[in-house]
C-alpha cells in the first residue's frame, strides 16, 4: 500500500474541463476526513475547479468542502452533485460565466498580455459577468436610500438563478459531502459559518447563504437570510482554514486553496503595488493558522508524554482526566495549493473573467495537484499511515516546504 502511492493515473491525459467521473483508487491508505479548503478570488476561482477535477481522476475524493465567495460557489456545486456530475457542473459554471469574451489567443508579449487583461476587466466593470452579476439598471446616487441600488453596484439575481440551476439543494443538506461557507454580519460586524452536519446549526443552506458569502461590497448587495444581512466573509477571514481545524473529529488530510499567495516580489509599478497588496490583504495568514497549528500539535504530544508517565492514581484522577479531554484527537495533514500570478495580471485579477485567463487558472490548478501527486509517497502516506501532522506548501513548480509537528 506504501509504494507508488498516487502514482496511478498518472499517465491519463488530462484535457482542458475534461467531464469524465472520478476514478476511485481503493490503494490509497486516505484518512476518514477528506477536506477541501477554498479560499475567496473571484475569477481566480476556476484555479480551484482544476485542482478538483485533478483530485478526482486521482482517485481522491472529499467528504467536507468549505468555501468563502467564490470559494463558497464552487463548494455548493461540489456538495450539491453526484461524483460523476461535479466536474461537468464546475465546467458550466466556468464556462458560463467566462462567456462574456471571446477565448483570444494572444502572443507571449508581456504588455500585449497586460493590455488584453486589464481591457477584460474594464469590461466586466462596465457590463457585469454572465451568470453572476450585472450593472443595476439606477445609478446608486439617484435609488432610493437603502435599496440594493443604493448600496451596491451590481445586482446579483442572475447568481441566484445559476445556483439553482447547478446545484442539488437537497443533496447540500442531507447528502454525504458536509459544506461550511463563511459569510459577515453587516450589523453586528460578526463572522458566521453555515454549515450542514454541525448540530449547533439548525438551518438548511440554499442558494442565499452561498450568495452572502461572496456579497462583496460595494460591487454586490447584502443578503438578507432569517432578517440578518450578510457581506462577503472574506471581509474578516478569506479562507475557512481555521474553522476546519477547530471541528475535525478525526484523522484528516487537507487541501487548502491558496488563491493569494502570501509570498511575492517587491513591486516595481502600481499596477504591481494593487496585485501585491490584494495578495497581502486576502491571503489570510493561512501559514500563520497551520504554523500555530502545528505548534499546538507540539504542545499537546508534549502533554501526553507527560500524562504517561504519571502513577496510575494519578492518571486516573479527574483533574488529569480534563487535561486529557483538552488534547486534539487525530493527525491532520494540510497541503497548501497555491495559484502562482502571471507576470502580466494585475490587481484587477480577480475580476477579469476572460475565457482565457479561466482556462489558464484550470490547468495551474490541476498541475498544482500533479506536483503533488508526484511527491505522494512522501506528502501523504508516511503521516498518514504513522499518525503524524504536518504541512505542505506548495510555493513553487517542483518545490515542496515540510513542517512537522
Amino acid at each position: 500500500m506504501r509504494g507508488g502511492l498516487l502514482r496511478r493515473n498518472m499517465d491519463m491525459p488530462l484535457s482542458p474541463l475534461r467531464t469524465s467521473a472520478p476514478l476511485r483508487n481503493s490503494s490509497l491508505p486516505l484518512p476518514p476526513h477528506v477536506a477541501l479548503v477554498l479560499q475567496g478570488g473571484g475569477a481566480l476561482g476556476s484555479f480551484q475547479a482544476g485542482v478538483v477535477e485533478s483530485l478526482f481522476a486521482h482517485g481522491i475524493g472529499v467528504n467536507w468542502v468549505a468555501g468563502i465567495s467564490i470559494g463558497a460557489i464552487n463548494a455548493a456545486i461540489i456538495a450539491g452533485n453526484t461524483p460523476d456530475q461535479v466536474v461537468p457542473k464546475l465546467r458550466s459554471f466556468w464556462e458560463l460565466v467566462s462567456g462574456g469574451m471571446p477565448n483570444f489567443v494572444l502572443p507571449e508579449n508581456h504588455a500585449i498580455e497586460e493590455a488584453a487583461h486589464l481591457a477584460a476587466a474594464a469590461t466586466v466593470a462596465m457590463f457585469g459577468v454572465p451568470g453572476f452579476f450585472r450593472p443595476h439598471g439606477l445609478a446608486g446616487p439617484f435609488a432610493v436610500s437603502g435599496s440594493r441600488e443604493a448600496v451596491s453596484l451590481y445586482d446579483t439575481s442572475p447568481l441566484r438563478e445559476t445556483l439553482d440551476r447547478l446545484v442539488d439543494w437537497d443533496r447540500v443538506n442531507d447528502g454525504p459531502v458536509r459544506l461550511s461557507v463563511g459569510a459577515v454580519d453587516v450589523e453586528s460586524g460578526n463572522f458566521d459559518y453555515f454549515c450542514t452536519g454541525d448540530p449547533r446549526w439548525k438551518g438548511r443552506i440554499d442558494a442565499r447563504h452561498i450568495m452572502a458569502s461572496g456579497a462583496l461590497p460595494p460591487g454586490l448587495p447584502p443578503v438578507e437570510i432569517d432578517g440578518r444581512h450578510y457581506w462577503d466573509g472574506g471581509i474578516v477571514s478569506n479562507t475557512p482554514l481555521a474553522h476546519v481545524i477547530d471541528h475535525q473529529d478525526g484523522d484528516m488530510l487537507l487541501f487548502q486553496c491558496d488563491l493569494f499567495p502570501a509570498e511575492g516580489p517587491l513591486p516595481r509599478t502600481l499596477t504591481d503595488v494593487m496585485a501585491r497588496q490584494k495578495d497581502i490583504q486576502y491571503s489570510s495568514r493561512t501559514r500563520q493558522v497551520t504554523d500555530q497549528y502545528l505548534r499546538l500539535r507540539r504542545e499537546h504530544h508534549a502533554v501526553e508524554r507527560l500524562l504517561a508517565t504519571l502513577p496510575p492514581e494519578i492518571a486516573a484522577s479527574v483533574e488529569a482526566e480534563a487535561v486529557r479531554d483538552m488534547i486534539d484527537r487525530g493527525s491532520i495533514n494540510i497541503v497548501h495549493l497555491i495559484y502562482r500570478g502571471r507576470e502580466w495580471e494585475s490587481g484587477a485579477k480577480d475580476f477579469e473573467f476572460s475565457r482565457r485567463t479561466m482556462l489558464d487558472h484550470w490547468e495551474q490548478g490541476r498541475s498544482a495537484v500533479a506536483t503533488a501527486v508526484e511527491t505522494g509517497d512522501r506528502l501523504i502516506a508516511r503521516n498518514i499511515l504513522d499518525g503524524k501532522s504536518a504541512s505542505f506548501d506548495l510555493s513553487a513548480p517542483g518545490s515542496i516546504k515540510e513542517k512537522q509537528a
